[in-house]
């Protein structure tokens, strides 16, 4: 009877856990024989264990002991006999009325001996080591601080170096990491700050200032100006403004690469007595040149965008002359020159045209001015510096004005918000004849509060410049 109420309280198979129906003698899934199942022990109630304490009585004699495999006292040293000595532990820290937890203790902590019978290390004499993965700030087995692992050191913790490593370019937000050729910090990650943000040149009576503008990333305009003499000893000064193609790959190079280029090359022909247009004229010659070679440099391309459509770098130029009673001007694209008398009674002129969409519908009658700058399609530029231009057509004039006056060459970035002659005599402030640095400090702030969409670049040089000695000397941006 036995044996049935066993088979009839066996819910599963004790072999392979299949569900049982009343009265299988065999598991229909393993054929186990269910009649071999023995009985189940007999009732017997928990009985507590009870922990040696050092000076606490034997248990009496009788008393029955612990059955087989039930855990022994906690602490008990596997395979020490009855009469060892018991084992004495520590008195249990007070615990007050607050809701505060208890505090946790770890293994070592506490004294106790291993199953030698030595002494276990305490935390003062060998710390107990609780992870195998390598740390950031040791080897495997030490204590992680949870913390992830950085790729140079923590610029919290790491040691300022005040005198880095010969051509190493240190970061200026953690002042650690090293600053990789694309401008961020291997360290942290910081951008840094471009040099080409914002730029500022005075040279004699001749100055320039070139921002980033508020929407770009970066600065793609580039400038130079310069003074050098003439073969009769009197001064010339020029200053070059170069406008980076943005739909182009890299236009910033395009553009300081051409700023550059022609700057050196009036440098070079204008002492010798060059005719200053002539001079204009192969200067922009040269510069394409310089742009040209940029496509052709081995593993320079492409950008680190993939996904951006590529073509050659590209650039717009615009320059200017002041030598020998004359004003030359030459360019190629969209960047002007324009003509702002000290009289501000007498009229103020443009004295370039652009190449660009807007200016050949104007100059075909198909639109009027108004109407030509306000279509989308304006700024399409037909004529720039790069390798893939279609016919390179540098524009050079010459002019000789009969009273003193401001001759202002800038990028698009500051017409667009002072586009009419009027309009830029109007932004020019009245003393930017005597202090040229501050009148294009002061149209650069102009093309800002005007919304700064583009890169905004501006050289001012005061015509009637008076002579400045012999020799040569030049900047550029």
């Amino acid at each position: 009877m036995s044996q049935i109420h066993q088979q009839a309280s066996l819910s599963r198979c004790p072999g392979c856990e299949e569900p049982l129906e009343s009265g299988d003698l065999f598991c229909g899934a393993c054929g186990y024989d269910l009649s071999a199942v023995p009985a189940p022990p007999d009732d017997r109630p928990t009985m507590p264990i009870a922990v040696p304490v050092a000076g606490a009585p034997a248990p009496p004699a009788g008393a029955p002991a612990p059955p087989a495999g039930t855990a022994g006292p906690v602490g008990a040293v596997p395979g020490a006999s009855a009469g060892a000595g018991a084992v004495e532990w520590p008195p249990a820290s007070e615990v007050d009325s607050s809701d505060l937890p208890a505090p946790t203790h770890r293994p070592a902590d506490l004294p106790g001996t291993d199953s030698g019978g030595k002494p276990l290390p305490t935390a003062a004499a060998d710390p107990v080591r609780y992870d195998d993965r390598a740390t950031p700030d040791g080897p495997a087995g030490t204590e992680s601080s949870g913390d992830f692992a950085l790729a140079a050191p923590d610029p919290r913790t790491a040691e300022h170096t005040s005198t880095p490593a010969a051509g190493t370019k240190l970061c200026v937000a953690c002042r650690s990491g090293r600053v990789d050729p694309d401008g961020y910090c291997e360290n942290c990650g910081h951008a840094q700050p471009r040099e080409r943000d914002h730029m500022e040149r005075e040279l004699g009576s001749v100055a320039a200032v070139s921002d980033r503008g508020l929407r770009h990333h970066r600065n793609e305009d580039s400038f130079a100006v310069s003074s050098t003499a003439l073969p009769d000893g009197s001064a010339a000064v020029v200053a070059i403004v170069c406008d980076g193609v943005s739909s182009a790959s890299r236009p910033d190079e395009a553009s300081a690469a051409a700023a550059s280029c022609a700057n050196e090359a009036l440098l070079e022909s204008l002492p010798r007595g060059t005719h200053p247009q002539q001079a204009m004229h192969d200067a922009i010659i040269a510069a394409s040149e310089a742009v040209n070679a940029l496509a052709q440099e081995p593993g320079r391309a492409t950008e680190h965008d993939t996904h951006r459509h590529q073509n050659a770098p590209a650039c717009t130029l615009v320059g200017a002359i002041m030598a020998g009673g004359l004003l030359v001007i030459g360019w190629v694209g969209d960047s002007r020159v324009y003509w702002v008398p000290d009289d501000r009674t007498v009229p103020p002129a443009r004295l370039t045209e652009d190449d660009s969409w807007a200016a050949q519908m104007v100059a075909a009658g198909l639109m009027n001015e108004a109407e030509a700058y306000a279509d989308e399609r304006a700024h399409a530029i037909t004529g720039w510096l790069g390798a893939d231009s279609y016919e390179l057509e540098p524009h050079t004039a010459s002019f000789k004005p009969d009273r003193p006056g401001l001759v202002v060459v800038c990028t698009d970035g500051l017409w667009n918000y002072a586009e009419s002659a009027v309009e830029m005599a109007a932004a020019v402030p009245p003393d930017a004849y005597e202090r040229p640095l501050h009148g294009a400090q002061v149209l650069v702030g102009h093309a800002l509060d005007g919304g700064g969409h583009d890169n905004v670049t501006v050289a001012l040089l005061p015509f009637a410049v008076p002579p400045q000695g012999t020799g040569s000397a030049g900047d550029t941006a």
